[in-house]
């Protein structure tokens, strides 16, 4: 199937082929349709299956057929997400998209300075991509007037509910109007996600090219059990016996990442580092360094790392397991892009076993332990597997069913505390 037989005109599809879309993903193939028509949607689909233009391409196509060149230039569409490297990516594909119609693409987020932004609202925008924390900024200045928005895109959902921002987002669709068409692009539909699309929407149509996984098929996952004082060392072989070219290792906190950082540098790896407290223009410089090949590896906490868009990323290693299990999709989620195979290693100590049962539940197969030779086994449970054995994890005992909720409340308060809950 082409892109032209979705509806979209051929202005808008013949850029595409230059960029290398042959043919629509399923995700494409399944919203692109419904997007046109104007009706609300709630969509499910892995990381890396291009939802970008899943509802970019629609929503730039609704715009042009509905453009009143007499009108102000008041943005008509707003895109929302999490972090400030996804308001960075899907601005760049947006604007690319958007080229043949001469729509103006603005992003907004925080790091950088507000002047720049506010002169590029002045000049007029057809779209803005935004964090809600730099948004509010905005709304708070009255540099930004969102009373002709027309459609509004939540791009990772989940994610913006783990982050805490539900109060931010309430905020802001609070400034809309209420006639709006309201999209919602997720990697997991949680309860909290469905909750979320019943407050937001109208009868918003659901579109699952998942298969029931929130992770893709082409990913292998891997934990190897290791006392904590050999996680480095561990990490550190890994890296050297595996010969990947590219490798993304996640830490939970800021400090943590930098210490596993220098840790790599001293071992003579590559290796650049970003989190919360590094300037947006270092996390940039880190980001185009690992992309264009000078460092081999990125050490990233979760919030740092949302939006990474790096074509075929081999690796990635969960050098500490995060504590919200759905962060484990998005983590992993970086690798086994666009029907590339990727592989997820996790190094995973004694202090662990909760954690494993909650990731566990999200997958469709246990997760493989495999034995390194020359490291100990530190069993993430007390009768833990014998090196080389599969075991599962998925069993939860009747105390994690029954606290589960209050447990999961006590992780996100000390995750929030590493990271900023609203990124700007």
């Amino acid at each position: 199937m082409s892109f032209s037989k979705l509806g979209l005109t051929p202005s808008l599809c013949l850029p595409l082929a230059r960029l290398g879309y042959e043919q629509p993903t399923p995700i494409q193939v399944r919203a692109i349709p419904v997007v046109l028509t104007g009706a609300d949607l709630l969509a499910r689909a892995q990381t890396g299956t291009g939802k970008t233009a899943a509802f970019g391409l629609p929503m730039i196509e609704r715009i042009v057929a509905r453009r009143d060149r007499r009108r102000p230039r008041l943005p008509r569409a707003l895109v929302l997400v999490p972090t400030r490297e996804l308001a960075a990516q899907v601005h760049r594909s947006l604007a690319t998209y958007a080229a043949p119609a001469q729509l103006r693409v603005t992003a907004i987020f925080g790091g950088v300075g507000m002047g720049p932004q506010i002169q590029s609202l002045t000049h007029g925008a057809d779209i803005v991509v935004a964090t809600p924390g730099r948004l509010i900024d905005h709304l708070q200045r009255r540099t930004i007037d969102l009373s002709a928005i027309e459609i509004l895109t939540l791009d990772e959902a989940d994610r913006m509910l783990d982050l805490g921002f539900l109060p931010a987002l309430r905020r802001v669709i609070a400034s809309l109007p209420r006639s709006r068409q309201t999209l919602l692009f997720s990697a997991t539909l949680s309860d909290a996600v469905v909750g979320l699309a019943a407050e937001f929407t109208r009868d918003a149509a659901r579109v699952d090219v998942s298969d029931g996984q929130a992770i893709a098929p082409t990913v292998t996952h891997h934990l190897h059990s290791v006392a904590i004082d050999q996680k480095r060392a561990l990490l550190t072989h890994v890296l050297t016996q595996e010969g990947a070219s590219q490798t993304l290792v996640f830490c939970r906190t800021k400090r943590g990442s930098d210490r596993v950082g220098e840790h790599l540098e001293r071992a003579g790896i590559k290796t650049a580092v970003i989190h919360g407290n590094k300037s947006q223009g270092a996390r940039t410089r880190a980001l185009g360094d690992f992309k264009a090949g000078r460092v081999t590896v990125l050490v990233a906490t979760d919030i740092a790392a949302r939006g990474l868009d790096i074509a075929q990323l081999p690796l990635v290693i969960n050098y500490d397991l995060p504590l919200v299990a759905e962060d484990y999709i998005h983590r992993v989620g970086r690798t086994g892009r666009a029907g590339r195979s990727g592989r997820a290693v996790s190094l995973v100590s004694a202090s662990d076993s909760r954690l494993l049962h909650d990731i566990q539940r999200l997958l469709p197969a246990p997760l493989e332990q495999v034995a390194v030779q020359g490291f100990h086994a530190a069993h993430a449970e007390p009768s833990g597997p014998r090196p080389g054995r599969t075991r599962s994890y998925s069993r939860e005992s009747g105390f994690l069913r029954s606290h589960r909720t209050k447990e999961r409340k006590a992780r996100h308060s000390r995750f929030h505390k590493s990271e900023p809950v609203f990124p700007r």
